[in-house]
C-alpha cells in the first residue's frame, strides 16, 4: 500500500492506530471522493466502522466504488463536484480489499501479504522442494495485483524473480532467480551488520515506559523508573529558592507574581501547585521559554540527586516513554513528547561528564 496520512480513534482509553486512504463511497448513485479510516485493530471507517469482511461485502457490493461508470456525478467535501467522463480505475475490488487487508497486518505488527511471500522464498532457497516453491506461487497470488511489482523494491527488475519461482519459466530464469535472491541477502546482510561511524541508528534496548503511577498513599521504597517522574519528591534548588518536585518548580516559576510563586512552592502535592499555578497568569513570553526551563529543572534534579542520575543513566540509550503527562499536547505521547526527549537529552549529558577526557562543550 502506499504511504499515506496517519490517524487514530481512542477505545476504552487505548490509542489504536490507523492510516487514510482516499476512495469514492457510492451513495444513491452520487459518488463521494473521501477517505477510508482504516486501523490496527481491524476497523475500517468508510461512513460507518465495519469489520475486514463487512467492509469487503461493501466493496464488492459497490459501497465503496473501485470504478465509476462514464457520466457519474461526483463530489468532496469543500472541494467541487464534476461529471465523469472515460473514468479509470488504478485497482480492482479484490486489490482494494487486498490493500487494506495488507495495511491491517502491517498496522498491527503483522507480516503484510508481500511479506509472507518473500518468507517462503526464504523457506525455498533453504530446501528446494516443489512443495515450498508451489507455496511461493500462492503466496504470490495473494499479494494485491497491483502491487506485485512493487514486491521486492527493485524498479529494474520489479517483481520477474518471483514470478520465475512462482511460476514454471524454465531451469534457467529458476537459477537467474535463485542467484538474484542470494546477492539480495547478501546486500541485506552486509547492511544490516554494518555499524554508523558514530554508533547503531536505533537502540538494541527495549522502550523504557515512564507509566505516571500515582501513589495516594505515598511512595514505594523502591519505585523503580518511576523516579523519573517528575513529580517524584526530589527537592531541587533553583537560585534561593528550594523546591518540593520539578513541578512545583515549573509551575512556580510560570508566574512573575512572587505571592503566589511562594503559595505554588509550599502546595501539598504536584497537583495542587498546578492548579494553583492554573488560577494566575503565565509571564508574558512563557509558552516561548518552558522548554528551555524544563530542560533546566531535570538537569538541577538528575545533578542534585545522584541516586537519581544513577537510575536515569541506568536506562542506557534506550527510547523513555512517558505518561505522566498523558493529556499535553506538548509534553506528553500523545503530543511532542517534550519530558520524554529532554530526559533522554539530560541523560545524555551525564553520560558525556563520564567519558575521559571529554572535550568541553559549547556553550
Amino acid at each position: 500500500m502506499g504511504s499515506f496520512d496517519k490517524t487514530y480513534r481512542v477505545v476504552d482509553g487505548q490509542r489504536i492506530e490507523g492510516v487514510m486512504r482516499p476512495a469514492f463511497i457510492n451513495n444513491g448513485g452520487r459518488y463521494f471522493l473521501t477517505n477510508l479510516r482504516i486501523y490496527a485493530d481491524g476497523m475500517v471507517d468508510c461512513w460507518g466502522h465495519c469489520t475486514l469482511e463487512e467492509f469487503a461485502d461493501k466493496v464488492r457490493k459497490g459501497w465503496v466504488a473501485t470504478v465509476l461508470p462514464d457520466g457519474a456525478q461526483a463530489s468532496a467535501l469543500h472541494v467541487g463536484h464534476w461529471t465523469m467522463s472515460e473514468p479509470g480505475g488504478w485497482v480492482d475490488a479484490d486489490g482494494l480489499i487486498g490493500e487494506v487487508a495488507d495495511e491491517i497486518d502491517t498496522l498491527a505488527g503483522r507480516p503484510d501479504s508481500t511479506k509472507r511471500c518473500l518468507a517462503t522464498v526464504d523457506e525455498y532457497l533453504a530446501e528446494p522442494t516443489e512443495e515450498n516453491r508451489k507455496r511461493i506461487t500462492e503466496a504470490y497470488q495473494a499479494i494485491p495485483e497491483h502491487l506485485r511489482m512493487y514486491a521486492l523494491g527493485d524498479m529494474d527488475r520489479k517483481d520477474r524473480p518471483l514470478q520465475a519461482l512462482a511460476f514454471d519459466q524454465g531451469e534457467e530464469a529458476r537459477q537467474h532467480a535463485i542467484a538474484y535472491f542470494a546477492q539480495q541477502r547478501q546486500i541485506k546482510e552486509t547492511y544490516e551488520t554494518k555499524v554508523p561511524a558514530d554508533g547503531p541508528d536505533t537502540s538494541e534496548r527495549s522502550t523504557i515506559t515512564i507509566r505516571g503511577t500515582v501513589y495516594p498513599k505515598g511512595w514505594p521504597t523502591d519505585p523503580g523508573f518511576e523516579v523519573l517522574q517528575n513529580k517524584f519528591p526530589a527537592p531541587i534548588t533553583v537560585g534561593d529558592a528550594t523546591y518540593p518536585t520539578v513541578i512545583h518548580a515549573y509551575w512556580a516559576l510560570s508566574t512573575s507574581d512572587d505571592e503566589q510563586r511562594q503559595l505554588i512552592a509550599e502546595a501539598e502535592n504536584p497537583y495542587q501547585a498546578q492548579k494553583l499555578a492554573e488560577a494566575v497568569p503565565r509571564r508574558p513570553g512563557w509558552a516561548d521559554a518552558r522548554l528551555a526551563v524544563m530542560t533546566g529543572l531535570l538537569r538541577a534534579k538528575y545533578r542534585q540527586h545522584p541516586q537519581l542520575a544513577k537510575v536515569l543513566l541506568s536506562t542506557g540509550d534506550a527510547t523513555l516513554v512517558s505518561n505522566e503527562y498523558a493529556f499535553s499536547g506538548f509534553w506528553g505521547p500523545n503530543g511532542r513528547h517534550w519530558v520524554a526527549r529532554l530526559l533522554e537529552v539530560v541523560r545524555s549529558e551525564l553520560a558525556a561528564e563520564r567519558i575521559t577526557p571529554m572535550p568541553p562543550t559549547p556553550r
